[in-house]
């Protein structure tokens, strides 16, 4: 089985950039299914039932986010009703929506789990011990990890915790691509995915903010950036029988407006 991970879908431009070169890559890398996170593909932050439906229609099987899928409270309904629309488990159980999903492709299922970091980040439950709950919570053989977090170091860990268990761990959040994907014991893994989001910003945010905010030191509003888009993420090719993963490959596309 090949699926394809989408790194941070990053507002409009990232939206748009996925509508016009989804389909073609789900065709170049034969994907059976895609995976995106798309935490900040609504307007100026988070996520809304609008950018999912885009993402969607892009040929999103199922949509990941992270620390800022409640900015908008348009989604909350969503997350309830709609299986394939997922958040960190590890916010408990008390606030909207499911941390897991699973699509069944017949011959086998496929088990999708999203966390979040608490390194530099909100002091939630601990993910590590919320990978361990989840994991007795399906008998999928391909399991995929998102995990949201800021800490190189803690998506490290979380690689090599979940070695041999998962099929793979997928870092997202620091919208900055890694040159370290690999197979650890069975596992597909790689710091981070990446950002689908403007070329020409920092981190998809007008450039020009975020560096006002470093001279000032003052609060800024975030406006994403438009323009050219680079699309990041992962193919990974799993043996369906295993779980294992077979092969991982980082994936960089460039939209170019027309």
């Amino acid at each position: 089985m090949r699926i394809v991970f989408i790194g941070d879908v990053v507002g409009g431009a990232g939206c748009a950039a996925l509508e016009a070169e989804l389909s073609a890559i789900k065709h170049e890398y034969r994907a059976d299914a895609v995976i995106v996170n798309g935490e900040n593909s609504a307007a100026e932050n988070g996520i809304d039932p609008r950018s999912a439906e885009r993402l969607f229609n892009s040929g999103a099987d199922v949509i990941t986010t992270g620390n800022h899928v409640f900015r908008k409270r348009s989604i909350y309904e969503l997350l309830e009703t709609n299986e394939r629309v997922i958040r960190p488990a590890n916010y408990g159980e008390d606030v909207p929506g499911r941390g897991l999903c699973e699509l069944d492709f017949g011959a086998y299922r496929m088990a999708v789990i999203n966390l979040l970091g608490t390194t530099y980040l909100q002091p939630i439950e601990n993910p590590f011990r919320y990978a361990d709950k989840l994991l007795t919570e399906t008998d999928a053989k391909i399991i995929i990890v998102d995990f949201h977090a800021e800490a190189t170091s803690e998506k490290r860990a979380m690689g090599f915790y979940l070695s041999g268990r998962v099929s793979a761990v997928m870092g997202t959040h620091t919208h900055v691509q890694t040159a370290d994907e690999q197979i650890i014991n069975g596992t597909g893994y790689i710091t981070d995915a990446g950002m689908t989001g403007s070329i020409d910003s920092i981190l998809g945010v007008e450039k020009d903010i975020i560096i006002e905010k470093f001279l000032s030191y003052c609060p800024q509003k975030h406006i994403f950036a438009k323009g050219d888009c680079e699309i990041n993420g992962v193919c990974l090719d799993i043996n369906v029988k295993s779980g294992k993963c077979i092969s991982i490959e980082r994936i960089k596309k460039i939209y170019s407006e027309k």
